[in-house]
């Protein structure tokens, strides 16, 4: 690729970019969001027709103007949300639009599809069977069936984009696995994340774009994580983990007493003071993200005693959490955080409707301040509050649903991944404002599977263990070690 343009009404997202892929090479692509990573792949898939700029494939000069075009010259793209039909076996899904006919006119030979997949999957090792329905398969199942999909194309270039952003540990080494099995073939993989760790274990040589442009690209062996950070956001890898003055007082905000909720955990005590940021660690399905739905109200706990600043609480819905002064940013912001087909400002003031309103209608002088205090205050980036909600950056996004939230003025805030899916500058400003909030007295959940991020943050950290807190830790006493061994022990 080479001075590779594309222009948006108002913005250029891709400026002069050269890329070079090499068969058989793992090339990470990476930069904050809105660096232009996706938009430049998008160009070499055929997404954008109206790129200006050369692209050639073995020293010939080509066009690709449509995906069609791209599958023809043998690249193909694994989206980060992924295209595939539910409804559909996996075999249909890898070859829809190329199936293969029967002898009677107008019908498929589905035994042809089906020897075809099978064959694909075979050969990158995927256990997935063909005339599996991919509305049952996990979402790391599907990830592969895209990649086999990519593969049957006979592809030359394979682009994912964040394609680990849902997956477990588990999952993640599967798909590491056949990724590069899939280098190995002579495949020249794009492979574009956020995950510094992922980075180091499975590229060849890693570009940085940042604004738009290439920075520069290097192989892997050449870069630190330091300078592979400094390089992306322009700050030192010191700055992500900020901690400010500030010592928890004794006052308990939260105080959970026995809660159990059947199968998920049981017997769970713990409490969070004011200006306490306590951690809570633990593999997927030990609990955790249970728990803070039922202290939320999200689902209900079966027995157990819950008290915030000092009085029982009884909390079976989100509106008795909400009016217990608790405040929960959820996992998964697209589904439960975010109503996507609302603007900037409508999320904004989704949790406080009710005080914004007077006796029929909503005050729009105070929603419109209290809208612009949360855009200024977490330096959302949006080109205005009524732009759709879905049509900003994951970091963008995640400040909205934390702005929402921090509107209803809580006493606990719990925060279930809150840096999940997004790029390192994001986290380091969603950090900072915990940080920040911490130090003002508000008492804090953090939920992450990032030992660094929950070892960066907390004051106190809980492991969690098939539903159990089976260890708690002072700062002065964070491992990595013990923090591990404690949510991993006893498990097989």
């Amino acid at each position: 690729m080479a001075q590779i343009f594309k222009r948006f009404v108002g913005t250029v997202a891709v400026r002069g970019v050269d890329l070079e892929l090499a068969g058989g090479d793992i090339h990470a692509l990476v930069g904050e969001n809105g660096a232009g990573k996706s938009t430049l792949m998008r160009v070499l898939a055929g997404g954008y027709a109206d790129y200006s700029g050369d692209i050639f494939i073995d020293g010939a000069l080509v066009r690709v103007g449509t995906p069609r075009r791209a599958r023809e010259l043998g690249i193909a793209m694994v989206h980060q949300e992924l295209s595939l039909v539910p409804e559909l076996t996996v075999a249909e899904n890898m070859f829809l639009g190329r199936e293969a006919p029967s002898r009677i006119p107008g019908l498929i030979d589905r035994r042809i599809v089906e020897n075809r997949a099978g064959a694909v999957l075979e050969e990158i090792e995927a256990d997935v069977s063909p005339r599996q329905r991919v509305g049952s398969l996990s979402l790391a199942k599907q990830q592969l069936v895209e990649i086999a999909k990519g593969i049957s194309m006979n592809s030359r270039v394979l682009i994912l984009d964040e394609p680990t952003s849902s997956l477990t540990k588990r999952e993640i080494d599967e798909l590491f696995r056949v990724v590069r099995t899939t280098k190995e073939k002579g495949v020249a993989v794009v492979y574009i994340s956020h995950k510094l760790p992922e980075i180091f274990a499975l590229s060849d040589r890693v570009t940085v774009m940042r604004d738009g442009q290439k920075l520069s690209s290097r192989p892997v062996a050449d870069w630190s994580e330091g300078d592979l950070v400094r390089e992306m956001v322009g700050k030192s890898l010191t700055e992500f983990f900020p901690r400010g003055q500030r010592s928890s007082e004794q006052t308990p905000v939260l105080e959970v007493r026995s809660l159990s909720q059947v199968p998920h955990f049981a017997a769970v005590s713990f409490s969070v003071h004011r200006g306490e940021v306590v951690g809570i660690y633990g593999l997927v399905g030990s609990g955790r993200t249970r728990l803070a739905k039922a202290v939320f109200g999200l689902s209900g706990a079966d027995s157990g005693e819950i008290r915030v600043n000092g009085e029982v609480r009884t909390i079976g819905a989100p509106a008795d959490g909400i009016e217990a002064g608790i405040a929960f940013v959820p996992e998964d912001r697209r589904v439960l955080g975010l109503v996507p087909v609302l603007d900037v400002g409508k999320n904004l003031t989704l949790a406080r409707l009710k005080a914004l309103s007077g006796r029929a209608f909503i005050d729009g002088s105070r929603e419109h301040q209290l809208i612009r205090k949360n855009v200024r205050d977490l330096n959302i980036r949006t080109a205005s509050i009524r732009t759709q909600v879905s049509a900003l950056s994951g970091g963008n996004q995640q400040k909205v649903v934390l702005g929402k939230w921090l509107s209803t003025e809580p006493s606990l805030l719990i925060l279930d991944e809150p840096t999940r899916g997004i790029d390192v500058g994001a986290k380091a400003e969603i950090r900072q404002k915990i940080d920040a909030l911490a130090a003002h007295g508000m008492a804090i959940l953090l939920i992450s599977s990032e030992l660094p991020e929950i070892m960066g943050m907390s004051d106190r950290i809980l492991v969690m263990r098939n539903g159990r807190i089976v260890a708690e830790f002072a700062r002065a006493d964070f491992t990595e070690e013990a923090i591990g061994t404690a949510a991993i022990a006893g498990r097989h």
